[in-house]
C-alpha cells in the first residue's frame, strides 16, 4: 500500500510504503480462536473413536499454528517512509530505523528484473538501495512511476544558490 502526502507550503513530500494487511489484530485473534476450537472439536471426535493421544497432538498443532499466524501478521508491521524535498531524498525503514539519504539531483530510480521479480532501486554515487520489496509487482511499478515524476519535479527546480560544497 502506498500513501502519498504531497508537498505543501515548504513541507517535504512523504511516501509511506506498507504491506497490505487484511486482518486487524482483533480479526487475527478471532481466526486463531476459531481454528483452535476446530482443532479441539476434531480432538474430541478422535478421542471418542479411541485415539487418546489426539488432544495432545491437536494442542501442539494449535499452538504452532497460533505462533506461525502471529509471526506472519507481525511481519506486516514493517514499512518504509520516503521523504523528498529539494535538499534530500531520505528512505527510513521501520521498525529497524535504518535511514539512507540521497541527493535528489543525482539519484536514479531503476526497475530491474532479477530473482523472478522486479526490484525497485534507488541509485546514486555508487550506492544502491532497494525500496518497496514487500509491495506487490503492480504497486512497485506504480511507485516507480511516482518516484520518477516526483524526482523530475525536484530536478526541474532551480537549485538554491549561495552555498559552496
Amino acid at each position: 500500500m502506498i500513501v502519498l502526502r504531497p508537498a505543501l507550503g515548504g513541507l517535504p513530500c512523504v511516501l509511506w510504503l506498507r504491506p497490505n494487511r487484511v486482518l486487524s489484530r482483533r480479526g487475527l485473534r478471532r481466526l486463531i480462536l476459531v481454528l483452535a476450537a476446530l482443532a479441539l472439536i476434531t480432538a474430541g471426535l478422535e478421542v471418542w473413536q479411541g485415539d487418546v493421544f489426539a488432544p495432545l497432538f491437536n494442542l501442539i498443532e494449535a499452538c504452532a499454528m497460533a505462533i506461525a499466524l502471529s509471526v506472519a501478521w507481525r511481519a506486516g508491521d514493517r514499512s518504509e517512509r520516503i521523504t523528498l524535498d529539494a535538499q534530500s531524498l531520505e528512505v527510513q525503514t521501520l521498525p529497524g530505523r535504518r535511514c539512507m539519504r540521497f541527493q535528489p539531483y543525482w539519484v536514479r530510480v531503476l526497475l530491474e528484473s532479477g530473482e523472478g521479480r522486479y526490484r525497485l532501486l534507488l541509485s546514486s554515487h555508487g550506492r544502491r538501495l532497494e525500496v518497496g520489496a514487500f509491495l506487490a509487482e503492480e504497486e512497485r511499478a506504480q511507485l516507480f512511476r511516482k518516484l520518477k515524476v516526483l524526482l523530475a519535479d525536484v530536478q526541474a527546480q532551480p537549485r538554491g544558490g549561495g552555498s559552496s560544497e
